[in-house]
């Protein structure tokens, strides 16, 4: 038994001040992931402080069209949500295909952000990990890696981050609301998660002490054409060995691609937003060539490792794929 002080905190400002003060300290809101860090040992916070009953649980309609989401909205509320459904169906259902129906009824908004790798090695305390302990040495590598990174990993880690919420909000250019004793900041999700580099460690840019209290979604193109799509080794309740969240607008005639939002998942350490692709896209015919050229350009660089080679062809073609049917969809 490892013993923990727990305190329930009344406002944002308390709870950030009361994490700030202690360097053991975490904040607890569904705890879907924290607490089983602490049943495996892989997290031992001296303070729980209680951020669940702050009034971060509202959905709302921005001036402009947009939408901000409290921290604290069950991931369940949020897929299931009107505006969400309308606006953002790639985050509905990216929300819809990831864990369970329980889960997904318990997890809030900003603790699916904040969730760390499924790594099998990241989760088992009796073997290395850089992420786990720093300079201890990576298990993954010359080990079991079919869910592991074949874009942005280094020799100190390969593991993948596990959302499929962050995917999409990577893709509908969403900021995350950020509150510390210094005020309150707005990250780009695209800027929020790091890549491991030298420090593997560190999931987010987050210092300890702040608290994520929304995210807030900018108003998508008129019409829009999206989707998530999540290929998997069993139908439910699996991590994506790959992903695409892509949102497109066309030009009025159906065949020339107007903008194009693009991010992959299962295969970075971050949610990968796939730039090359967009820009390949952008003003460009609505045709299989086009799509293939641009899955291609965003893969170029992908540094499979031995034992996951196969992610780097079924990104591809989960990403040409995805294209082509929202393509299709706009030119009904």
């Amino acid at each position: 038994m490892i013993p923990f002080e727990y305190r329930r905190a009344d406002s944002t400002r308390d709870a950030v001040t009361m994490v700030a003060e202690r360097p053991g300290a975490a904040f607890l809101a569904g705890g879907t992931n924290l607490v089983d860090h602490m049943k495996l040992g892989i997290a031992a916070p001296d303070l729980l402080v209680d951020v669940s009953r702050l009034p971060l649980g509202e959905i709302e309609e921005t001036a402009d069209g947009g939408l901000r989401v409290g921290a604290a909205v069950r991931n369940s509320d949020l897929a299931a949500h009107p505006l969400v459904r309308l606006r953002y169906p790639a985050l509905s259902r990216a929300l819809l295909s990831g864990a369970s129906g329980q889960l997904r009824n318990l997890a809030t908004t900003g603790g699916n952000l904040l969730q760390r790798t499924r790594c099998v090695y990241f989760q088992d305390v009796t073997t290395p990990c850089n992420k786990r302990e720093p300079g201890s040495g990576c298990s993954a590598l010359g080990g079991y890696v079919r869910y592991h990174a074949v874009l942005g990993a280094s020799d100190q880690c390969v593991a993948v981050h596990p959302s499929d919420m962050a995917v999409a909000l990577a893709a509908l250019d969403a900021r995350v609301v950020v509150e510390d004793v210094e005020g309150v900041q707005r990250i780009a999700v695209t800027d929020f998660y790091r890549l491991p580099g030298e420090s593997p460690e560190r999931d987010t840019v987050l210092r300890h002490g702040q608290l994520i209290t929304g995210i807030e979604l900018p108003p998508p193109p008129r019409p829009v054409f999206a989707d998530y799509r999540k290929v998997r080794d069993r139908a439910s309740y699996a991590f994506a060995l790959v992903s695409v969240a892509a949102e497109l607008a066309f030009e009025s005639d159906g065949a020339t691609v107007r903008s194009a939002r693009l991010a992959l998942g299962g295969v970075a350490h971050r949610p990968w937003r796939a730039r090359r692709a967009e820009a390949e896209l952008t003003g460009a015919p609505a045709g299989t060539e086009t799509f293939e050229r641009a899955a291609r350009a965003e893969l170029a660089e992908a540094r499979p490792v031995e034992g996951n080679e196969f992610k780097v062809e079924l990104a591809r073609r989960t990403l040409v794929s995805t294209l082509r049917d929202l393509t299709g969809k706009a030119q009904r």
